[in-house]
C-alpha cells in the first residue's frame, strides 16, 4: 500500500479533525499544519509533533513528499490555495463549500482534469450510516416515488465573519439532497434576516422545485435556543425520519401514507382519502465516525486513481445552488430559475 503524506492548510475550527482522521488513515501521515496564526502552529506542534508546522504555503507546496493537501480554512481563500496546490502536483481535498463562486468551482475542476489530480469536496454527511442507508432506500425503491424533503439545521451560533448561515450551514443538506436525489433542482427562492446588526444573514428558509413535481424546503438559523438536525423525507409508500441529535435510532422507516380514491369519475371534486399506517422500523447504522470513513475513501482516490463520491462536479452542483439562494435573498425571495 503506498504511504501518503498530507499537508494540512489551517488549523482552526474543522482542522484538527482532519489532522486526527487522516492522519488515523491506514499508511498515511500528516507531515505538514500551515496556519497563519502562531498561537495556532503552537497548538499544532503540541497536539502533533510529529508534523512541520509553517505559516507559509510555499513550504507545504514545495515538499515532493507531499502527495495531498487539505484545505481547511475561511471559504474565500479556498480557490487560490486550491488552485496553487493543483499546480504543483497535489491532491486536494476541500472544506465546503467548495469556492465562493460557481466559476471558481468550474475553474478548480478543468486544472484538477488537466493535471491529473483528484479534487475532492469534504460533504461529511454523504459518508454518516444514516445518509447511506436512505441512499440505499431511495435507490431500491422502498420508499416509493418521492414528493418531498424538509430539513431544519438550527442551534445558537456559531456566527460567521465572512459568509451567511446560507453558506455555513446549507452546504450540508444540499449535499445531502444532491446525493440522494436522482433528479435535479430547476428552481429555487430563499428568504432570510439579519440579525444582532449583522450584514450577513443569520436565518434563511430555502425553497427547492424539481422537475417531477418534487419539492424541499430548508430551514437555517444560528439564532435559535436548541440544536436541531432533523429531516423528513416522503415517499408513496414510506416516509423517513432522521434525527441527527438522537443518541440511537437517528433513522426512523415509517410505513404510513395515503390512499386517493376516486368516487366519480365526472367530478375531481368526489375523492376519498383512506390513511395508511403500518410499523415503524428503526434500521441498524453503520457507526463509524463519518469524517474518517470520507478520510479512507479520499485517500484510496488518491492511491488508486478513483472518483471521489464528492467530486468536484458534486462540489459544483452544491455551489451553483448556493449561488442562486444568495441571489433570491438579495431579491427578497424572487424565484431563480436554475
Amino acid at each position: 500500500m503506498t504511504a501518503l503524506n498530507f499537508g494540512l492548510i489551517g488549523f482552526g475550527y474543522w482542522g484538527p479533525n482532519l489532522a486526527r482522521n487522516f492522519g488515523a488513515q491506514e499508511n498515511c501521515a500528516v507531515s505538514w499544519i500551515c496556519d497563519l496564526s502562531p498561537a495556532r502552529q503552537k497548538q499544532a506542534t503540541a497536539s502533533w509533533p510529529a508534523a512541520r508546522t509553517t505559516g507559509r504555503l510555499e513550504d507545504v507546496l514545495e515538499d515532493p513528499e507531499v502527495h495531498a493537501v487539505l484545505i481547511a480554512t475561511p471559504v474565500s481563500t479556498h480557490f487560490e490555495i486550491a488552485k496553487r496546490a493543483i499546480e504543483a502536483g497535489k491532491h486536494v481535498f476541500i472544506e465546503k463549500p467548495m469556492t465562493h463562486t460557481s466559476a471558481e468551482a468550474q475553474a478548480l475542476i478543468e486544472l484538477a482534469e488537466k493535471h491529473q489530480r483528484v479534487l475532492a469536496v469534504d460533504h461529511t454527511f454523504l459518508f454518516t450510516g444514516a445518509v447511506r442507508k436512505m441512499k440505499e432506500m431511495l435507490d431500491s425503491g422502498e420508499l416509493g416515488d418521492l414528493l418531498y424533503f424538509d430539513s431544519v439545521r438550527i442551534n445558537l451560533g456559531l456566527f460567521q465573519h465572512d459568509i451567511n448561515v446560507l453558506f455555513d450551514l446549507g452546504p450540508h443538506d444540499l449535499s445531502i439532497a444532491d446525493h440522494l436525489f436522482p433528479v435535479k433542482p430547476i428552481a429555487l427562492r430563499a428568504m432570510g434576516a439579519c440579525h444582532c446588526g449583522q450584514k450577513h444573514e443569520n436565518l434563511v428558509y430555502l425553497h427547492l422545485e424539481f422537475e417531477n413535481g418534487m419539492v424541499a424546503h430548508f430551514h437555517w438559523n444560528w439564532l435559535a435556543p436548541v440544536k436541531i438536525r432533523h429531516t423528513l423525507l416522503c415517499g408513496t409508500k414510506k416516509m423517513i425520519v432522521y434525527d441527527d441529535m438522537a443518541a440511537s435510532e437517528k433513522v426512523k422507516v415509517y410505513d404510513k401514507g395515503i390512499v386517493v380514491s376516486q368516487l366519480d369519475q365526472d367530478s375531481l371534486a368526489k375523492f376519498r382519502v383512506d390513511y395508511r399506517v403500518g410499523d415503524m422500523v428503526a434500521p441498524k447504522l453503520d457507526q463509524r465516525e463519518a469524517l474518517a470513513a470520507e478520510a479512507a475513501h479520499f485517500a484510496d482516490c488518491v492511491r488508486n486513481n478513483k472518483t471521489p463520491l464528492a467530486d468536484g462536479h458534486a462540489g459544483l452542483r452544491v455551489v451553483r445552488m448556493l449561488e442562486a439562494a444568495q441571489e433570491s435573498l438579495r431579491k427578497g425571495g424572487e424565484r431563480i430559475v436554475l
